[in-house]
């Protein structure tokens, strides 16, 4: 079976502006109130608007036991646009390991009565093996690969946006 590399999926958010959308989605302070696995954000400047290059800390869960730290890194911050960051590092407790591991990409596009947004993960493991990443996928996901795992994560992300900011 061949590697899927990218995933996503899309939403449109009634009554909600392009710059609305990204301002509170860039804040990834505020990630954890959609996303299943992300439980927090450090930033370097708490309230400051994302910028490239800016580096920050995720803290996440998957299941009751599975906890992980990781480092990020702003690669796109266009307001009311697209806003992007690439996981970098990777550990428990704190992020020591560097590693390329995901990419994650939101677009917001004006429609009718509001926004389209789109979420993106792309699987940045290009140095994995196909053997090693598809039995590590199977045991860390418990599905045939991450990007499989991933669609879930960002239909219940999307989901949990379209409940918050629509109206």
């Amino acid at each position: 079976m061949n590697r899927e590399w990218q995933v996503s999926d899309s939403v449109v958010v009634v009554g909600v502006d392009p710059l609305t959308a990204y301002e509170n989605i860039s804040d990834v302070t505020r990630m954890a109130r959609w996303s299943p696995e992300n439980t927090g954000a450090t930033v370097p400047e708490p309230g400051a608007p994302a910028v490239v290059g800016m580096r920050f800390t995720g803290t996440n869960r998957r299941g009751p036991v599975l906890r992980w730290v990781t480092e990020s890194v702003v690669t796109a911050a266009d307001p009311g646009e697209r806003f992007a960051w690439a996981v970098r590092r990777y550990g428990f407790g704190r992020p020591l390991v560097p590693v390329a591991i995901a990419s994650w990409e939101y677009r917001f596009e004006a429609v009718p009565g509001g926004t389209r947004i789109t979420e993106i993960w792309t699987d940045d493991r290009r140095s994995w093996p196909d053997p090693v990443a598809a039995v590590f996928d199977r045991i860390a996901t418990r599905r045939s690969g991450f990007a499989e795992f991933q669609r879930g994560n960002i239909r219940r992300t999307l989901d949990r946006l379209h409940a918050d900011l629509g109206r």
